[in-house]
């Protein structure tokens, strides 16, 4: 006989469709990944507040799917490693770029330039991905190539929105690099604080003469997961064809819409 689906309400007192036997099986998971020894179908039930006729079949389950080890001897079960195998296929940067690409054909198209999408990687700004302009000109940056964080508009933004203690201590090193021409530690905090408040940078490149960067964040502040947008103009465009205003709306709301696809 099917397990029915119901609703019921969670702690915020909100009705949400339940699906008995999967809440059991993620129950007993979480309970067993937080165990540091093997247990007996009798403890997993006490531990999550079940019966042992409750959760027998859904412990089955697990175990043909290799979710769950069963000892032949004891009959205590433990969780696999097939999680992390599942886990090791969805990495950040692949999911970035999945979530990232329809979303960057559509402001390309919308804004006649090409588009990047960057992280931080090893201490430097790295392109992850990149869609072309559907116009004749644009401007590329290949991906997997690496940039100055502090030199960039897209590693500034990210900086500016990277966990405090990380900031610090990826500026110690930028700083260090740059040596004693390079302005201050405190006013360059306060310079991204700026970037951080406001929520995106407009400016011209300091790599490239002639252009234009605007750059917004993917993901929340402090998050762990964070991408930089960014859309790189010839800066003879920026204000002709090409409003500001214009430009900085678009990124913002595409960077987004990815990171709502991504759930962050």
């Amino acid at each position: 006989m099917s397990e029915k689906v119901g609703s019921q309400k969670n702690g915020n007192g909100a009705n949400k469709y339940a699906v008995p036997a999967l809440d059991k099986a993620l129950e007993i998971l979480e309970f067993l990944a937080a165990e540091s020894l093997p247990l007996s179908q009798s403890d997993i039930a006490q531990g999550i507040g079940r019966t042992n006729s409750e959760i027998f079949r859904v412990l089955v389950g697990l175990e043909s799917r290799g979710y769950l080890l069963r000892d032949e001897v004891s009959g205590k079960y433990r969780v696999s490693l097939k999680l992390l195998e599942l886990t090791r296929t969805l990495s950040p940067v692949s999911q970035l770029r999945f979530a990232a690409q329809p979303e960057m054909e559509a402001l390309a198209a919308r804004l006649g330039q090409s588009c990047h999408l960057s992280v931080i990687h090893q201490g430097q700004l790295m392109v992850v991905l990149q869609v072309q302009s559907p116009g004749p000109v644009s401007l590329s940056f290949n991906e997997g190539t690496l940039f100055p964080l502090l030199q960039t508009v897209s590693g500034r933004v990210l900086l500016a929105n990277c966990e405090a203690g990380r900031r610090a201590g990826l500026l110690g090193k930028e700083l260090q690099k740059r040596g004693p021409d390079m302005d201050g530690a405190a006013e360059v905090e306060r310079s991204l604080l700026s970037v951080r408040d406001q929520g995106f940078e407009l400016r011209t490149s300091e790599l490239t003469d002639g252009v234009t960067d605007c750059a917004a964040l993917v993901g929340q502040p402090d998050g762990a997961t964070i991408a930089a947008l960014a859309v790189s103009s010839l800066t003879s465009v920026v204000g002709k064809k090409l409003e500001r205003e214009e430009l900085v709306r678009a990124v913002r709301e595409s960077a987004a819409r990815i990171s709502a696809s991504l759930g962050l």
